[in-house]
Parts: C-alpha cells; sequence; structure tokens
C-alpha cells in the first residue's frame, strides 16, 4: 500500500454446480493464494457458491441451505485471511431471493449487496427466481451476526487507508443506464467490484472490455471485473472467466479461458488526485448510513502492472502516429487561426538546424497549406554565430530550400562582438553573459525581420525546456506564437520522425535532412565549436530528456512526490539508467523546475496539445518565488 497502490485481484475458482462444498473448497483455496500475494481486494464471480446456471434448482430448499451453509465454512477457513473478498451467491431475505455478492474478511461478514438490475431476456431470464435490490437499505442478521447491512450503493471504508473505499455492482447492474456504482463513487468508492456471470458470444467480450474501462473512466475509480468460468453448463452458453482490472480508462490487466488469479495494483492516490482536481463526482453526497469499515495491515504492494518509460510516446507505431497526426493538426490549426486573425503577412521561423526549430518549421508549413498560403510566406531566419557548426548550418538551409520557404542569414558574431565592447564581456569569458546575448541578438533579429515583413515569430522552445527553465530569459523564451511550448522533448523526436517517414519516397533529399537532423546532438551551439563539431550537448548539462519527461509527467499530471516518482523511475527505467542517474537528475528537475516558475509566467500564447501543459494561462499557475524546501527534503530521504 505504499504510495497508494493497492494490490487486487479476480479470480475464477473451480465451480461444480450445485455442489456448494465443492464450491466453498476452492473459494476459500483461492482467497489463501491472494492472501499469500499480497492481495488486499478480491472480487469472485457472480453466484460463485452455487454456480450461475442452477436454473430452477434455486427453487429447491436444499440449494439455498447448502449456500448459506457453505458461506458459514468459508467464513470459519478464512477467519484469519484479512483480504477482503466478495462472494456470489443466492441469499433468502424477508421469503424474497436475491442474487447478492456478500463482502467478508476475517471471518465476519461486512455486508451484503443484492443484485439491481436483473436480466429478463434470451438466455438471461433472472427474474424467474430473483427479486431486485430493494429501494432501502436495511440490517439483517445472518449467520449468527446480529447486524448485517443488506442493499445495494452501500460503500466500505479502510479506516487505515486514506482513500481506499469500496464497492460492489453485480454484472447487469454495469450494463444499465444508471449503475448502482455511481451513487458508491458519489459516496467516495475508489474500487469497484463486479461479480459477473457474462457468457462468450462473438464481440461480447470486446464490449465488456469496453464497458468496464469506460465506468473506471467516468467514476474516476478502480475496476475489478470477475466473470463466471469453466464449471458452468453448456446447454446453451459458454461461460470463458473474463476477469479485467481497470483503472481510470486505463485496461491493467486482463484475462480470458483460464482459472485462478488476476492480480495488479490499482493507485487510489492517483484516483484521489484526479478527483480533487477534477471534482466532477460531488463526493460527500451522503450514503444514507450505508458503510461498513474495515482496516487492513499496511504493506507494501509489489508492482506488476505496467508502468510506460515514456509516458508521452505511445509505444505501438500504430498509436504513435496517430498521436503525431493528431498532435500535429491540433498545432497548425492554432497557428492557422493567429495567422488570420492578426493578419500577418509572414512567419518568422528561427531555423537552427535543430529538432526544435525543425518542427517548428514544419508544422508552420502545415499551417500556410491550410491557408492556401505559398511557402514563400515563411521566411527562415538562420543566424550564425560562435557556436555554430556547418552540419547544422547545411541543415537548416537545406530544409528551408526543400520546404520552399523565403531563407535570410543573417551572422550576428559582429553584432554580439559590438554589444560584448559595450557592456565591457571578454570574449574569453565564456560563461552565461556570453551564451545568453547571442540568444537574445537572434530574437532581436527575429522581431525586427518580422516587423519589417508584418509578420509573427513563431517560437520554437518545447514543453521540456519550460519546464527546466532551459532557454534564455527574453531571448529564445519569445516568441509571439510558441507552436512547440505544450510538446515535450520526447514527444518532438517522434513527430520530426513521422514527417520524415512521411517524406521517404516523395522527397529524399527532405527525408535525408530529417533524418541527419535527427542524428544531430541536442544543442544550444552557444559556446565555439571544437574541430568543426558540436561542443556544448544539452543532455550533459541539464540530464536526458528521457528522464526529464517522465519526471514532469507523473510531477504535473497525478501531482505525484518525489519518492514515488524515483520508485516508479526506478521500476520503468533502472534497465537504461542507474540508480544515482536518476536521483540525481531527480534532484536537479525539482530545483530547476521550482527556481524558474518566473520564466513560466510570462510566456507567449501558444496551442495546448495534451494533458500536461505550462501556460500561466489556465494550465499551471504557481507562484515564481514558491519554495520547494518540502520537496528537497523528501529527496533528501532517497538517498
Amino acid at each position: 500500500m505504499k504510495d497508494g497502490f493497492i494490490s487486487v485481484a479476480c479470480g475464477a475458482p473451480e465451480l461444480r454446480l450445485a455442489d456448494c462444498d465443492y464450491n466453498a473448497e476452492k473459494t476459500f483455496d483461492l482467497m489463501r493464494k491472494a492472501e499469500q500475494a499480497g492481495v488486499k481486494v478480491l472480487v469472485l464471480p457472480e453466484l460463485g457458491l452455487t454456480g450461475y446456471t442452477c436454473g430452477d434448482l434455486f427453487y429447491q430448499e436444499t440449494l439455498l441451505k447448502g449456500a448459506e451453509q457453505a458461506l458459514a465454512t468459508v467464513l470459519e477457513a478464512t477467519r484469519n485471511l484479512e483480504v477482503v473478498t466478495a462472494v456470489g451467491m443466492p441469499l433468502r431475505v424477508h421469503n424474497e431471493l436475491y442474487n447478492c455478492a456478500v463482502i467478508i474478511q476475517k471471518g465476519k461478514i461486512l455486508g451484503v449487496v443484492p443484485k439491481t438490475h436483473l436480466p429478463n431476456y434470451g438466455e438471461f431470464y433472472e427474474k424467474r427466481w430473483f427479486a431486485s435490490a430493494p429501494a432501502e437499505a436495511e440490517s439483517i442478521p445472518l449467520l449468527g451476526q446480529e447486524f448485517v447491512i443488506f442493499g445495494a450503493g452501500q460503500v466500505f471504508r479502510c479506516e487505515n487507508i486514506p482513500g481506499l473505499t469500496l464497492g460492489f455492482e453485480i454484472c447487469e447492474d454495469l450494463w444499465s443506464p444508471a449503475p448502482p456504482s455511481l451513487q458508491m463513487a458519489r459516496n467516495g468508492a475508489t474500487i469497484i467490484g463486479n461479480l459477473s456471470a457474462s457468457n462468450e458470444v462473438l464481440g461480447k467480450a470486446a464490449y465488456r472490455r469496453q464497458l468496464v474501462t469506460t465506468q473506471s473512466a467516468k467514476l474516476l475509480c478502480g475496476y475489478v471485473y470477475a466473470s463466471a468460468g469453466a464449471g458452468e453448463s453448456t446447454s446453451d452458453m459458454v461461460f470463458g472467466a473474463h476477469q479485467m482490472i481497470a483503472e481510470n480508462g486505463v485496461l491493467l490487466a486482463e484475462r480470458r479461458f483460464e482459472g485462478g488469479l488476476l492480480i495488479s495494483e490499482i493507485d487510489i492516490q492517483r484516483l484521489g488526485f484526479e478527483r480533487r482536481r477534477t471534482q466532477s463526482l460531488g463526493e460527500g453526497a451522503g450514503n444514507d448510513g450505508c458503510e461498513e469499515t474495515f482496516t487492513l495491515t499496511p504493506s507494501p504492494a509489489k508492482l506488476t502492472r505496467y508502468v510506460e518509460p515514456m509516458p508521452f510516446v505511445p509505444e505501438g507505431k500504430e498509436d504513435r502516429d496517430a498521436r503525431c497526426r493528431e498532435i500535429l493538426l491540433i498545432a497548425s490549426l492554432g497557428l492557422k487561426q493567429r495567422l488570420e486573425h492578426t493578419g500577418a503577412k509572414t512567419a518568422v521561423v528561427g531555423l537552427s538546424g535543430g529538432l526544435d526549430s525543425t518542427l517548428a518549421v514544419l508544422i508552420t508549413g502545415l499551417a500556410m497549406k491550410m491557408l492556401d498560403r505559398p511557402m514563400t510566406d515563411i521566411i527562415a531566419v538562420t543566424m550564425p554565430c560562435f557556436g555554430t557548426t556547418d552540419r547544422t548550418r547545411n541543415n537548416a538551409v537545406i530544409l528551408a530550400e526543400k520546404l520552399g520557404t523565403a531563407l535570410k542569414t543573417v551572422d550576428i558574431s559582429c553584432s554580439v562582438r559590438s554589444h560584448f565592447r559595450d557592456i565591457g564581456q571578454d570574449m574569453d569569458n565564456q560563461d552565461v553573459t556570453f551564451e545568453n546575448a547571442q540568444a537574445r541578438e537572434r530574437t532581436q533579429v527575429l522581431m525586427d525581420i518580422a516587423n519589417q515583413s508584418g509578420g509573427l515569430v513563431i517560437g520554437t522552445g518545447d514543453l521540456s525546456e519550460l519546464a527546466l527553465g532551459w532557454c534564455t530569459y527574453n531571448g529564445d523564451h519569445m516568441s509571439m506564437y510558441a507552436v512547440n511550448a505544450s510538446i515535450p522533448k520526447t514527444l518532438v523526436r517522434h513527430l520530426v520522425v513521422h514527417l520524415a517517414m512521411d517524406n521517404a519516397g516523395k522527397d529524399e533529399a527532405l527525408h535525408d535532412v530529417l533524418e541527419d537532423i535527427l542524428d544531430t546532438p541536442v544543442s544550444p551551439e552557444l559556446l565555439p565549436a571544437v574541430q568543426g563539431q558540436i561542443s556544448q550537448r544539452t543532455e550533459d548539462l541539464v540530464g536526458p530528456y528521457e528522464l526529464h519527461d517522465f519526471f514532469l509527467y507523473y510531477m504535473l499530471r497525478w501531482g505525484f512526490s518525489p519518492s514515488k516518482i524515483y520508485r516508479l523511475a526506478l521500476y520503468a527505467l533502472e534497465k537504461k539508467f542507474r540508480r544515482e542517474t536518476i536521483l540525481k537528475w531527480l534532484k536537479i528537475f525539482y530545483r530547476r523546475f521550482f527556481s524558474q516558475q518566473f520564466k513560466r509566467n510570462c510566456l507567449p500564447d501558444g496551442p495546448k496539445v495534451g494533458s500536461v501543459a505550462l501556460s500561466p494561462r489556465g494550465d499551471w499557475r504557481m507562484p515564481s518565488d514558491a519554495v520547494w524546501a518540502l520537496w528537497k527534503s523528501e529527496l533528501e530521504t532517497l538517498e
């Protein structure tokens, strides 16, 4: 349970129809295995103590008594197990028969949840045997316990783990227009269990998967779904033990046609953050007293769920290409609107031969095509100075020519030297003034050319640079529209790759120059080259962008603490980066992020393309003088 991770499982025990003693034995066997695996919440199939397909045997007194005795056996056999388990069984209350989930822990019944929505179509006609959940919950005696809450919509709150509250519904409840889980979530339930018996027909598994993931997204919850499997009657139906664990729209684990346990971890901290951020559930609306509590022994959950090493970049080529297309469309539409609204005659882009400026000019080209304007309305400006290499200069020129833009070359070295003389800066002193004077001179040139041509300066800085403050204040930090401002560095690379592949076979020269730009080390080229080669590599100075983008995503998108981000980084990236390396750059990330907010508080406009952005107008409001002492203190404990 460290860092909010709760180990959960859905299970499909072996089953014999109407053999309650056998089913009880297999149920507590599976509960013991779950306990040994560190599982804290276990969901079993609908009517699992009898079997779902018993039909008119549900009318038989013998079967109903057998089910109650089976529950008593399970309670006795698991009195020392703290895993909270939802067991399915038929139960009589006031001479009505209900399809129920019985929630048990440590030999005690925490509550009974009857099914609300009963199917009565096709091969399913539960209304023949069962009654729907009553409108009001009540207290009933059951197996020696005098007061057991019986009712739909009740929740089960863990007293000693903040944010862990459980709710349960049964099969068709999820398929209904108004599932009970909605009120459970409003009453604070962060994990919903579903005891199900859904048969296998073509296309149904995909529909179930969509239902489960969508419900977890709508309710900002974890959803644990356990369906009946082998052992059910196959007279007209086949059951495939479909098991799923989802969290906030993401399927964490899934299995079909296989018994046993499916285990993953649900992050209730993450869910709590998203609920606080969106305020969409209106929690605390009142649960009419239908709440039972339980306790768990805190213990760290071993991570088995997948953690993306590059959270901004989809791993599958098809998904990655789709995301690239969408980002390029959003960014170019934003720029198109700005150019159209301002009546700008040109778009001015500083072209360095690096990744960021390459992406910016490509997006600008897409916007010009949308406006049905010639590419010559783009003025690409190369501004060589002390650190510019032949490689980057040539690539910038070739790229501009292949795109058909107007090209200007302005050598700024004389202007910078003159400025150095004015302020008394020694050329041999290659300090921050030496570097930033070049960046600011370049921005002045771009602004003045935009004035000359009635145009707008298109910014090239990306999201990762803004997070680290890796930009010169009022230098490359400033523009009239920043098309890359919400695109992280790891994704910039893939966008350029995507565009390079688009041109493979169409324009080989353009494809080749894009490939060479991709192979060029990331550098501001502000220090003199050494033997014609780039001497200043950004990632040697501020750290690998793969790490910084990982840190940025989990800090901003989910509000994770430094220790949790470190744990996830070790889990996802330790094969590529040493522990000391991860921790070193994590500390630098936090230091720079806090100290550089003043730059982010005066950013130019730019299109938001993803869920993480740093615009001070909507996405990230932070005082420039916020102190990072709390975060620093936590980072120091990681050593």
